[in-house]
């Protein structure tokens, strides 16, 4: 008796998972299925030069090219250049803004080495640079793309004229609220399953997480991070990613760091808590914060036209001094 309700129990349970298997299963997507949603013009697609071989990216380049001094943005952890459209459909007008998806997120896809260290990406950025023959740019970036903006103006800092940074990463944090899908990421056991089983559901928590308030998260930005999480080799990208950081790794030489900066930050950020604002601003010299109390980890893309506003009065001062 007791063994027939046990293989009963068995059965349910097993039948169970299956089904939840089945409503689950999220198979990868290739670039080419992606594309028609994701990268209407002006999207555009390059080759940079990488030790191994060459790196595709996905590129967004609006705004007169006549701009002396253009601005180039860096998306965040599991997000792409999607996020900054509120940024660009403001200032592409009067500047040249340069979007792009950095390799293991977005439509740009894996890295085509495996390699997802910081010296990587400043590596990247400064290919980019080269291959749009810029010598020298205002660098912005959100959470890690600000990591990378930071880190490429204080290795390479011939090439970066200001920087804006966004909530920006690179210090060794302690996070008060994680998304479910960088926990999943960072457990080996946990981010194997994740290959082909995510619910979309775990997108829009993730998503909701890190916004200052969740309810301005629609359906249609859950479609976005989710289906570009499920393009070809960005999950497995994101876990390699996980293992190869190095928090806080430059942050001792922050007071190195000369050019003019303006620091952004959501008040409501948990995933790098604004205390982490006043290290920035504290030991960057001459920087400017503007902190948005009711605002997460993605302020630019949670409130465009706030954010926007003291980046552009920053632009024109920098402008300015460069004409003089």
């Amino acid at each position: 008796m007791k063994s027939g309700l046990l293989l009963r129990a068995l059965g349910l349970l097993l039948m169970g998972l299956s089904i939840s298997a089945a409503a689950f299963y999220a198979p990868e997507r290739s670039l080419q299925s992606l594309i028609a949603n994701w990268a209407p013009a002006p999207s555009d697609f390059i080759e940079l030069p990488n030790p191994s071989s060459s790196q595709l990216i996905h590129l967004r380049d609006q705004g007169p090219r006549e701009d002396p001094l253009p601005i180039v943005l860096i998306h965040g952890t599991s997000a792409s250049l999607h996020t900054w459209e509120g940024w660009v459909s403001g200032l592409a007008k009067t500047r040249r803004v340069i979007t792009f998806d950095l390799p293991g997120f977005g439509l740009t896809g894996p890295s085509a080495d495996g390699d997802y260290s910081d010296e990587a990406y400043v590596r990247t950025t400064l290919a980019l640079l080269d291959h749009l023959k810029l010598k020298q740019v205002v660098l912005g970036g959100n959470s890690l793309g600000g990591q990378v903006a930071w880190e490429t103006a204080l290795l390479h800092p011939q090439r970066v004229a200001g920087l804006v940074l966004v909530d920006a990463g690179g210090l060794a944090v302690t996070s008060e609220s994680v998304p479910i899908g960088f926990r999943i990421a960072r457990l080996p056991g946990l981010r194997v399953v994740a290959r082909n089983l995510l619910p979309r559901s775990l997108i829009e928590s993730s998503v909701r997480n890190v916004y200052g308030d969740p309810a301005k998260v629609t359906p249609a930005l859950v479609d976005r991070y989710f289906e570009l999480t499920l393009r070809e080799g960005n999950r497995e990208a994101l876990a390699r990613r996980m293992d190869q950081r190095r928090p806080g790794f430059y942050a001792d030489r922050l007071h190195e760091l000369k050019q003019p900066t303006l620091i952004l930050w959501g008040g409501r950020d948990h995933l790098i808590p604004p205390g982490n604002a006043d290290v920035f601003a504290r030991h960057i010299a001459g920087s400017r914060l503007v902190m948005f109390d009711a605002l997460g980890h993605v302020p630019q893309e949670e409130d465009p036209a706030a954010t926007l506003k003291p980046v552009r009065e920053f632009l024109d001062g920098m402008t300015t001094v460069a004409a003089n």
